[in-house]
């Protein structure tokens, strides 16, 4: 056997001597903290050496003066190893506590901001822990919000319900003891009353459809124009009762597809609630254009601007922007009685036709907020 075998041989012999007992150790701690695991691979990796080193030394038969120097070279190696070895492990398992530190900060809901601290990989995970409480805080917040909306829902719509139900229980009563004054208008008011309650169920049934995602919409071309034309007629009535001028503006061939129903639902909606929130004498206008990858519908009105906290509720089911409970419309009627679902089934219906919407505030060099702007933006094809 020439000499390099040899070395090679007592080398790898002492190594794997080493490994195995490292590998015991490894394993009874196994439970125990990183630091003592990491404290393990150190010891082996320094004591292999210095083994080997020591086996070799006496297999050369090297004098015992130069054989201590060598001991004495390999121990200082190894202690200095070894001190490293731990100093890096007590670092590693101040790092991971302080990981453990932030995942119960998630679970328990307070504030987790990633830092910049200990190797790449730990410093990815903090980040990741930053992104997945910021997601869990914007989920409580959304949660809370439509926690609080169906219960701005559930009162609303008793209020709704229940007044009309109490004048037609008035007018019946009226009309069995034959002490109406007038009894067609009596009926006439009867049948009104009854329409806006079935509107209102109508919303109903349309939002629950909608959260329950049965909504099933069949996109077929549409000419927007036409669409548009029959909206505004169908809210002219509504809007030259409250003197207010509509109009729409729209390319002529431009075309979408979307489910007919349900965009005319969209517009309708969005027109008759422009024109429930523009004053007298204001406009209320409806335009449509072609962006890339689909149309953009606007309905623009004279609101005289929606605060930041509003805007981000507006969509929220039940929610009216206001806390009172008798409407201050003297025009209400089936059209524009909603209990604060208009918006929220616009929302849904568009959505279902994977678009957007969104509303912003518009204005005049006279008037940062003159009005706002309702965009409907629908994908080319649904």
């Amino acid at each position: 056997m020439s000499d390099l075998t040899e070395i090679w041989a007592v080398a790898i012999g002492s190594g794997l001597a080493v490994g195995v007992l490292g590998l015991l150790a490894g394993w009874t701690l196994r439970q125990r903290s990183l630091h003592w695991l990491l404290a393990v691979v150190g010891a082996v990796t320094t004591l292999t050496v210095l083994v080997a080193v020591q086996v070799i030394s006496r297999r050369m038969l090297i004098s015992d003066h130069d054989r201590s120097v060598v001991l004495i070279v390999t121990s200082a190696a190894a202690g200095v190893s070894l001190v490293v070895a731990l100093v890096l492990s007590t670092a590693l398992v101040r790092w991971s506590r302080a990981l453990r530190e932030d995942v119960r900060r998630v679970g328990a809901g307070e504030t987790v901001v990633a830092a910049g601290r200990g190797p790449a990989e730990f410093r990815e995970l903090s980040e990741e822990l930053a992104a997945a409480h910021q997601r869990l805080a914007d989920a409580r917040e959304r949660e809370h919000r439509l926690e609080e909306s169906r219960r701005e829902l559930v009162s609303w719509v008793s209020h709704d319900l229940r007044t009309p139900l109490a004048g037609i229980r008035v007018m019946a009563e009226a009309l069995e003891d034959s002490i109406a004054t007038d009894p067609a208008r009596y009926h006439r008011q009867i049948r009104g009353e009854v329409d806006r309650m079935v509107q209102m169920v109508d919303d109903l049934f349309e939002l629950s459809r909608i959260h329950a995602g049965q909504l099933v919409v069949e996109p077929q071309p549409i000419v927007v124009g036409d669409l548009v034309s029959e909206a505004i007629a169908a809210a002219d009535p509504v809007a030259r009762a409250r003197r207010i001028t509509l109009g729409g503006e729209v390319p002529h061939g431009l075309q979408v597809a979307a489910d007919p129903a349900g965009l005319s639902r969209v517009l309708a909606n969005l027109i008759v609630n422009g024109i429930r929130h523009t004053p007298a004498d204001g406009t209320v206008h409806v335009t449509a254009r072609p962006v890339d990858g689909g149309v953009e519908l606007s309905v623009t009105d004279g609101c005289a601007g929606i605060p930041d906290e509003a805007r981000e509720r507006l969509f929220d089911v039940g929610y009216r922007g206001t806390s009172a409970r008798t409407p201050d419309d003297p025009l209400q009627d089936v059209h524009t009685s909603r209990a604060g679902l208009g918006l929220a089934i616009v929302k849904g219906i568009v959505e279902a036709h994977h678009g957007r919407v969104a509303v912003e505030n518009v204005g005049t060099t006279s008037a940062p907020a003159a009005g706002c702007r309702f965009r409907v933006l629908l994908p080319a094809s649904a």
